[in-house]
């Protein structure tokens, strides 16, 4: 994955030693994730992007951009062999489990009880089960009970 450069060609990272901040720096904005959850269900095309979000198109261009030149989207041609389309790049399907847990976390706080809100739902109907971190031995983690190691920390840089 590429970062953004600034004039002199350096990679530019909020947090450089972080993940998260490195990801928040790709995909942290609302309309990059909005773009990302409508490929993961079928949105391929700038039009289809553009009347699921209700984006500027201005706006949507510059991030189709952003998430094709680091590696999430990419543009193939289209069935109809007369334009080209976007499609997830095995980085953007990645997201899966970060789109599965906001939406897991968006239906626990963003809603009012019995608020009606849409479902992700498995091939059989079903609505996913919560998405849990867990040990190798299935030993549900938290941020209670999990630390970070640094760089520094670790000997690495």
């Amino acid at each position: 994955m590429v970062s953004e450069r600034n004039s002199q060609e350096e990679a530019v990272w909020t947090d450089p030693e972080c993940p998260v901040a490195r990801t928040a720096d790709v995909v942290g904005d609302r309309w990059s994730l909005l773009i990302i959850r409508d490929a993961m269900d079928g949105a391929r095309s700038f039009t289809d992007f553009q009347q699921r979000t209700g984006i500027a198109r201005n706006i949507l261009t510059d991030r189709l951009r952003k998430l094709t030149a680091h590696g999430l989207l990419t543009q193939v041609e289209a069935p109809s062999g007369k334009r080209r389309v976007y499609a997830l790049t095995e980085a953007g399907k990645d997201l899966f489990p970060v789109i599965v847990t906001l939406r897991q976390w968006g239906e626990r706080h963003a809603f009012a009880d019995g608020e009606p809100h849409s479902l992700l739902v498995d091939p059989d109907g079903e609505v996913v089960p919560p998405l849990v971190p867990a040990t190798a031995d299935g030993t549900r983690l938290t941020s209670d009970t999990t630390s970070v190691r640094h760089a520094r920390q670790a000997g690495r840089r």
